[in-house]
């Protein structure tokens, strides 16, 4: 069994092909306090969102014209809002409909769907780090998918870097809501790219093992399936990964793990909302398993997902036909 060659079906079949769309919107669609094309969307300056990366977000994607999991994320992103203090203007409906509205302006079947709350600036006669007193804001975009690894990396499997740098400290920033602070993931990311790897992993200050850039990370050794239990994303991607393990019959142990016990693996993979489930082929240059490229398991659930998704499990389909202009 191979690697679905899912960049390439997403790229040329007919039932992923793009719907009728205004041209404006041909680079994405944004809501920035009404529908416009993305290359005209834009926060203010003054927004605690940009200037200290104050606020909470989420992705979910489309594919085939059917968001995966939708209700999921919305209530992931309402936890994490909370957890920050930060309150959406619009209930899980509106925004729902907002972000369905983005994706049929744009015409996209498969896509990358972002948003988030900002803590916005403050209100007049607010009081200074009162939650209360600022106007939280809305923003939200879709663009055509994106991958993590694409159709050639996936099927060679990533060439994965056990990071020096460590993850942000879970008790100084919560990684189960989804948030901006990404500074040691990006350098991380940035380190591992310069040294000729595909993409990092990074541990805690214990130097057990938490996450990836915008992905979490199992292991398979001796046909059960490992990944780490703190300092990581809740991720959609992640709980999907067990559930179909499940259908599969497989044991998946959510446990602290440290990089040794990754390095001495037979298969390991990524999953994230940007890609799905995506197949490592070496851990700092060690090849895990002893044979390079997707090992049988991870193989097997790669295809199950995109094949589940494609049937309609857990989508919400888009109707384009009721598409009107902004």
């Amino acid at each position: 069994m191979s690697i679905i060659p899912v960049q390439e079906i997403m790229l040329s079949h007919p039932e992923h092909a793009r719907a009728p769309h205004d041209p404006a919107f041909e680079s994405g669609a944004a809501y920035a306090g009404k529908i416009c094309p993305i290359s005209e969307a834009s926060i203010p300056i003054l927004d605690l969102g940009f200037r200290h990366g104050d606020a909470a977000y989420d992705v979910v994607s489309i594919s085939k014209g059917l968001i995966f999991r939708l209700d999921d994320h919305l209530e992931r992103f309402a936890r994490s809002s909370a957890k920050f203090r930060l309150r959406n203007p619009f209930d899980n409906h509106r925004t729902s409909e907002i972000l369905i509205e983005l994706v049929k302006h744009a015409g996209t079947k498969d896509a990358y769907i972002w948003w988030c709350v900002t803590r916005g600036r403050l209100a007049a006669g607010g009081r200074p780090y009162h939650a209360d007193s600022y106007e939280n804001q809305f923003y939200a975009y879709v663009v055509p998918y994106r991958f993590i690894a694409d159709d050639s990396v996936r099927q060679r499997g990533m060439r994965l870097q056990i990071s020096s740098f460590i993850r942000i400290p879970e008790r100084s920033v919560d990684p189960t809501a989804k948030n901006f602070h990404w500074l040691d993931l990006q350098l991380a990311h940035f380190k591992a790219c310069d040294e000729g790897f595909d993409l990092p992993v990074l541990c805690d200050a214990n130097g057990k093992l938490t996450e990836a850039p915008g992905a979490n990370i199992f292991f398979i050794k001796d046909r059960v399936i490992y990944t780490p239990d703190h300092g990581v994303l809740e991720g959609v991607t992640r709980r999907t990964t067990m559930e179909l393990a499940a259908e599969l019959g497989l044991t998946v142990r959510v446990e602290a793990v440290d990089a040794e016990q990754l390095k001495n693996a037979d298969e390991a993979f990524l999953t994230s909302t940007a890609g799905g489930i995506m197949p490592i082929d070496s851990v700092d240059e060690t090849v895990l398993g002893g044979t390079p490229g997707p090992g049988e398991l991870t193989t097997l659930l790669h295809n199950l997902y995109w094949k589940k998704r494609w049937e309609g499990w857990r989508g919400t389909k888009v109707d384009y036909t009721q598409y009107s202009p902004a």
